[in-house]
């Protein structure tokens, strides 16, 4: 830009320069008095009055002659300056024209290029290096850049699989316990005669087949992929969900529950999930008893899960389905946050919705499971 107004000034300055120069001497040449007197005197003096009025006339057209000619010969300067400014003008404003295009105009379409090559993902295509150009360090800092987010798209690819395979490989080795449980409970099953001690291994039985599944889902599905994780929602009997609250029930602080008879949307498995994470919440930040109150509502069979310990702060609300998040209440207790973020996944894919809010006296989170039909 600077330079753009030094070569405006000096052209602006030499076409004033040499207007200046062109005609500072340069004046229109005056009438010869004398002549024009002295034809006067000899028309005064001749005895043939119309002779002398043709001499005094033929004086004055030869002195416009000569004022004439100066008049062309000075326009004719002028525009002859006029058409090399004009020229100069004109290759000046060309010029400029090519430096901003070479300069700024260029570059520039070269940034927006790489920009949207980065913005889409494609980070294989480096940016030219403009090192004589003004440019020079913005394209160099970009391409770093570039080369960096390469290098970090790399790392995240090659951390991503080491996961995926870290989580098969001990989805694989947990498989094997699990069936070595499973088989020892199918045998005592078979051989107790005491009936309170055939429910307990029934419990720990089923425990160990949604166990089985849920490693079955680890395997396809890390938690980073929730969306892969398969829910197939179906018409099932509300008479189930008593069962699923008791194998949650691991404490046995669940006071009695009577459900409503009705047919919801659900998936016996996920819903299975989500109540382990809420009653095991539960115990985790709150160790009290838990009361759970089932009722209709807008089309939906409403389970309130609530406990009498202290809750979450209200500005924490809105975030605890917030992946990776946990209360400022968790202190030291184990966990990822990832338990109240599963289970509104889990529901929403049942067509359902989950809810949390603090209560005189407790917190409650509120299930809604879609009536069927």
């Amino acid at each position: 830009m600077k330079k753009f107004l030094i070569a405006v000034v000096l052209v602006l300055a030499a076409g004033f320069g040499g207007i200046f120069w062109l005609f500072k001497n340069d004046t229109l040449p005056a009438p010869d008095t004398v002549a024009i007197n002295d034809a006067a005197m000899t028309a005064m003096q001749s005895d043939n009055q119309k002779e002398a009025i043709d001499m005094l006339i033929d004086q004055l057209l030869r002195e416009y002659e000569v004022m004439n000619a100066g008049r062309k010969s000075r326009d004719l300067k002028l525009q002859i300056f006029l058409c090399v400014y004009m020229g100069v003008f004109a290759a000046a404003g060309i010029w400029l024209y090519i430096y901003c295009e070479q300069s700024i105009l260029k570059p520039f379409r070269k940034l927006r290029r790489f920009a949207r090559d980065v913005a889409t993902g494609n980070l294989d295509i480096p940016l030219e290096m403009d090192r004589h150009g003004r440019f020079g360090a913005f394209t160099e800092s970009f391409d770093l850049m570039r080369e960096e987010l390469k290098k970090a798209r790399e790392n995240e690819r090659n951390a991503d699989r080491s996961k995926k395979e870290l989580v098969a490989s001990l989805s694989h080795d947990i498989k094997t316990p699990v069936a070595s449980i499973k088989a020892a409970t199918e045998l005592m099953l078979v051989k107790t005669r005491d009936e309170k001690e055939k429910i307990q291994l029934e419990r720990i039985n089923e425990k160990a087949e949604q166990i089985n599944s849920l490693i079955t889902d680890m395997f396809h599905a890390t938690l980073e992929e929730l969306q892969e994780l398969n829910v197939t929602p179906v018409e099932v009997q509300s008479t189930v969900i008593p069962q699923l609250i008791q194998n949650a029930d691991y404490k046995g602080r669940v006071k009695a529950l009577a459900v409503p008879d009705c047919i919801v949307v659900a998936d016996t498995l996920r819903l299975q999930q989500v109540f382990d994470n809420i009653i095991g919440n539960s115990y985790k930040y709150a160790d009290t008893d838990i009361e759970i109150n089932a009722n209709f509502g807008d089309g939906f069979l409403a389970i309130d899960i609530t406990d009498f310990g202290p809750g979450a702060s209200d500005d924490e609300l809105p975030l605890l389905f917030n992946k990776f998040y946990r209360g400022k209440n968790s202190g030291d207790k184990s966990g990822y946050g990832l338990g109240l973020h599963i289970s509104k996944f889990l529901l929403e894919q049942m067509s359902g919705e989950i809810q949390c809010e603090n209560r005189s006296g407790g917190f409650t989170v509120t299930l809604f499971l879609r009536l069927a039909g």
